[in-house]
């Protein structure tokens, strides 16, 4: 009786085994399955068709690159004028705000990109421009000028959909760097 025992284990062993074997191969099958539809996703988002649909979509591309510029025109603005109002945060905001302006630069150069030197320098009447309201408390105007980043960057990642490849890029990139400036500017001083 031990024997038959015995021999039961090592039958229920092979049969387990061979039931794993399946699994394993349909595991090597589903996960081979997925990294080629990875590759051919990649693969796809470097084809030359991105640099048709972008010719193809002139006034599309001009739209979304006066749209940028117009956005961190208004952001620009924004900055000076919570530094008008808080002279006490212009060191604080000083970075942030000549990273706007290399955006408004960016935006408008119809070239790759411009030198890195390019900025936007302040001027209280640019064009006329009705300067934005500041609140008196300086966490609120920190808020505001957050908020108006975090609007800026969900427009700019929204684009993102219809954009041609190249303009997603500088998109995607100025949008990071925008969702930057919120957690910045959102921050607690951890030296007080």
């Amino acid at each position: 009786m031990p024997s038959a025992s015995a021999s039961a284990v090592p039958s229920a062993f092979a049969a387990s085994s061979a039931c794993a074997a399946p699994v394993t191969r349909r595991r090597s099958l589903l996960l081979g399955g997925g990294a080629l539809g990875a590759v051919a996703l990649l693969s796809g988002c470097s084809d030359d068709s991105g640099s048709r649909r972008e010719a193809d979509g002139g006034a599309d591309v001009a739209l979304l690159r006066a749209r940028g510029a117009r956005d961190s025109t208004a952001l620009l603005a924004r900055y000076d004028a919570t530094v008008d109002a808080h002279p006490a945060l212009a060191e604080r905001l000083a970075p942030l705000r000549e990273e706007t302006a290399r955006h408004v630069a960016v935006f408008t150069t119809k070239g790759r990109s411009p030198s890195p030197s390019a900025t936007v320098s302040r001027s209280p009447s640019a064009g006329g421009r009705r300067m934005p309201k500041v609140p008196k408390d300086e966490k609120q105007a920190l808020s505001a000028l957050a908020q108006a980043e975090r609007r800026t960057a969900d427009t700019r990642t929204a684009a993102l959909a219809t954009a041609p490849p190249e303009l997603a890029r500088l998109l995607a990139s100025v949008a990071a760097c925008g969702a930057a400036h919120v957690y910045l500017l959102t921050q607690r001083d951890t030296d007080s």
